[in-house]
């Protein structure tokens, strides 16, 4: 599989520990197509249905948000399929807020 920066895929993020979300749901891949295509592991952020809007959380629509105080680096082997891209108003919001977080 092809994987490709802000694809939205299928991913089994279980087993978690504490507070780190569970389960398996869509991600937002983070690590761009180079990074992707070289090394076996991928860097995304989370998707949830159930958020209060927090600014490390993009509400993308009535029932998503990306959860952005959750990235984490996974394994390839985890994801199940691929499910969607992300508009270009979400991309924008995702590099903005990471650029808050992570970069002075």
């Amino acid at each position: 599989m092809k994987f490709n920066q802000y694809d939205i895929v299928l991913v089994n993020l279980d087993p978690t520990v504490g507070s780190e979300i569970k389960k398996t749901r869509p991600c937002v891949i983070l690590s761009p197509y180079e990074m992707n295509r070289a090394i076996k592991t991928l860097i995304i952020a989370p998707m949830t249905s159930k958020s209060k809007e927090y600014p490390t959380r993009i509400k993308i629509n009535d029932k998503s948000f990306i959860v952005l105080d959750q990235i984490k680096t996974i394994d390839k082997k985890r994801v199940i399929k691929y499910l969607n891209v992300l508009d270009k108003k979400s991309i924008k919001s995702v590099k903005n807020i990471i650029q808050e977080m992570l970069v002075d």
